[in-house]
């Protein structure tokens, strides 16, 4: 990985990778094997941690939960073979879109 790389695709291909190619000793491998159930937990658990910092306003600890949750993320959209591109695509979309005009142009 090139550090001038977009950092959540890098940790993606590492995450594609690991599901294409699963070695006994990869987290991420685990998980894939483990399924899409245990893999949701692991979201939850990670933006239930993110809430958890937040609320008591530990700043490092928001960081470091945050990254465990985007990890956790990656490797849902991973499971699914949903590309990251796919929710930046969506992100451009949005933006410059108030919130409320977007929701509500949801059918």
């Amino acid at each position: 990985m090139n550090i001038n790389d977009d950092i959540l695709q890098a940790v993606y291909r590492v995450i594609i990778d690991r599901k294409n190619q699963p070695a006994e000793n990869s987290y991420t491998a685990s998980l894939m094997h483990k399924g899409i159930d245990k893999i949701l937990k692991k979201v939850g658990e990670e933006a239930t941690e993110v809430i958890i910092a937040s609320k008591d306003g530990k700043l490092d600890e928001i960081v470091y939960e945050t990254a465990d949750l985007f990890f956790h993320l990656l490797v849902m959209l991973g499971y699914h073979d949903i590309p990251v591109e796919d929710v930046y695509d969506e992100l451009r979309r949005r933006f410059g879109t108030s919130g409320i005009e977007e929701k509500a142009s949801r059918h």
